[in-house]
C-alpha cells in the first residue's frame, strides 16, 4: 500500500511538473473544425514556410473521413472496420502507438448513385476532457471512456424516435457546450445530456422525404442579435434555436439543389454567411423585432461552395469553390475580391492570424496568406499520396492529417 501511495505521489508531481512546463495550455483540436469550430488554432505565430514541417509517425487505419481529435497525450481516429463494423482508436500522440480500440456494430451502406464517395463513417467526433462522443453510419451516437475506450452509453437515434437511418449515415458533427451534447439526428436537432446520454429536448423535426435522408451540416453555438443560441442548417434552410428549452427563434429557406446544404454556417457578428451548392453565395442578418427576430437577406453573390466549409478573417470570407478554385469575398459588400485558378477538389482550412493551412483532396498541405489584395500562396507540401477527405487538426506545432486509410502526423518549426 505504501509503494502505491508513493508511486501515486511521484506521477502526480511530475505531471504537474509537464503541465507547469506546458504553460500556458496548448488548445486540443476537440471537435468539428478545432476548438472555436471556426478552423482558428490559437498560438504561436505560423511561419511562411512549410520547410520545418517534419512527419513523426503514421498507422494505418481503415477508411473513413471523420477527422481526428488531438490531445495533449492522444489521438482519436474512427475508423471503418469492415462491412459491419465501426472502430475508434486512441493512439499516443508521441508515436502512433495504438492505446486502446473500441469495435461495435455500426458500419451502413448509402444509396447506388453516391457508391463512388464510399460507405465510410463520416462524422468527426467531440472530445470534452474525459469522453469521446463519436456518430457512426446508424445514427448511434457513443459516449466511450478516454482512458480506457469502454462505452458509457449509447443513444439510437432512429430507435428511439422511429426515424429511419438517413441515407448517407450520421455526416453531421456533434457539438459539445458544457454538460450539453447538440447533435442533428433523426431529422431534427437533439439536446443531450453529455453525462447520460438522456435526451433534454427534441426540435426542428422534419416530416419531408429529403429531412429523412438526414444533415450534411454541422451546428454551432453563436450569439446574434444579443442572443446565445444555436444555429442550425438543415437541408432546406437555416434556423437559430433556444439552448434552453429548443424553441425555434427564427427561420430563413436557404434556395439549394437537392438539399446540398452542407457547409457549416459562418459567423461575422449578427450576420451568417452560407453558400449551397450551385445556388451561390448567401449573407443574412438577424435582428431584433419587438419581442422576436427577422432574418433579412443582406447579399448574394454568383460563387458557389460545396462541402468545403470556408473560414471567415478580418471581415473576408476564403472558400473553396464547387469548381476547385478559391475566392475571397468581403462580408461588408458582397463584393468578390479575387478568385483563382483550380486547386483541387476540396479543402480543409485551419488559420493562426494572417495564414491559412490547407489540405486538399489529393493530400498536399498548402500554405496561403489571408490577403484580400491577391491571392498569395506561400508553400505548398505533399503530405501523402492517398486522398484526404477528412478535416486536418491542428495543436500547437504539430499537423495531423488524415487521409482515407491512414494518419500522419507533422511537428512544424515555428521559427522562420
Amino acid at each position: 500500500m505504501r509503494v502505491n501511495v508513493l508511486l501515486s505521489l511521484l506521477l502526480t508531481f511530475a505531471v504537474c511538473g509537464v503541465a507547469a512546463a506546458e504553460s500556458p495550455a496548448v488548445p486540443d483540436w476537440d471537435q468539428w473544425r478545432g476548438p472555436q469550430r471556426t478552423g482558428a488554432v490559437p498560438g504561436d505565430s505560423w511561419p511562411a514556410s512549410l520547410e520545418g514541417l517534419v512527419e513523426m509517425w503514421s498507422v494505418d487505419l481503415g477508411k473513413g473521413y471523420p477527422g481526428p481529435i488531438v490531445t495533449e497525450s492522444l489521438v482519436f481516429v474512427v475508423e471503418t472496420v469492415d462491412r459491419k463494423t465501426v472502430a475508434a482508436r486512441a493512439l499516443s500522440r508521441e508515436d502512433g502507438a495504438e492505446v486502446w480500440k473500441t469495435t461495435w456494430g455500426g458500419s451502413g451502406s448509402v444509396p447506388f448513385f453516391a457508391a463512388s464517395n464510399g460507405d465510410w463513417v463520416r462524422s468527426t467526433p467531440a472530445w470534452d476532457g474525459k469522453t469521446l462522443y463519436v456518430g457512426d453510419m446508424n445514427e448511434k451516437l457513443l459516449a466511450l471512456a478516454g482512458d480506457s475506450g469502454e462505452i458509457r452509453w449509447t443513444v439510437d437515434f432512429p430507435a428511439l424516435y422511429k426515424t429511419k437511418i438517413p441515407d448517407f449515415g450520421f455526416a453531421s458533427s456533434p457539438l459539445l457546450d458544457g454538460e450539453f451534447l447538440y447533435v442533428q439526428a433523426a431529422n431534427s436537432i437533439v439536446k443531450l445530456n453529455a453525462t447520460t446520454g438522456k435526451p433534454i429536448w427534441r426540435s426542428l423535426a422534419g416530416t419531408s422525404k429529403m429531412s429523412e435522408s438526414g444533415a450534411f451540416s454541422s451546428p454551432v453555438i453563436e450569439t446574434l442579435a444579443g442572443v446565445r443560441q444555436l444555429v442550425v442548417m438543415k437541408r432546406g434552410g437555416l434556423f437559430g434555436v433556444s439552448l434552453e428549452d429548443g424553441t425555434e427563434l427564427w427561420s430563413q429557406p436557404v434556395p439549394n439543389f437537392r438539399g446540398m446544404n452542407i457547409l457549416t454556417p459562418v459567423i461575422e457578428g449578427d450576420r451568417i454567411f452560407t453558400s449551397p451548392y450551385k445556388n451561390g453565395a448567401f449573407l443574412y442578418e438577424v435582428t431584433r423585432s419587438g419581442e422576436g427576430f427577422k432574418v433579412d437577406e443582406v447579399w448574394t453573390h454568383k460563387a458557389t461552395g460545396y462541402m468545403s466549409t470556408p473560414v471567415e478573417i478580418d471581415g473576408f470570407v476564403y472558400m473553396h469553390l464547387s469548381n476547385g478554385r478559391l475566392s475571397c469575398l468581403e462580408i461588408a459588400t458582397g463584393e468578390e475580391r479575387w478568385r483563382t485558378e483550380n486547386l483541387g477538389k476540396y479543402w480543409s482550412m485551419a488559420w493562426q492570424g494572417d495564414k491559412i493551412l490547407a489540405l486538399d483532396s489529393g493530400g498536399e498541405l498548402l500554405l496561403v496568406r489571408a490577403n484580400p489584395e491577391g491571392f498569395e500562396l506561400l508553400d505548398r507540401k505533399s503530405a501523402t499520396s492517398r486522398e484526404a477527405w477528412a478535416h486536418l487538426a491542428v495543436r500547437g506545432n504539430e499537423v495531423f492529417v488524415r487521409d482515407l486509410t491512414s494518419i500522419r502526423a507533422f511537428r512544424w518549426s515555428l521559427v522562420d
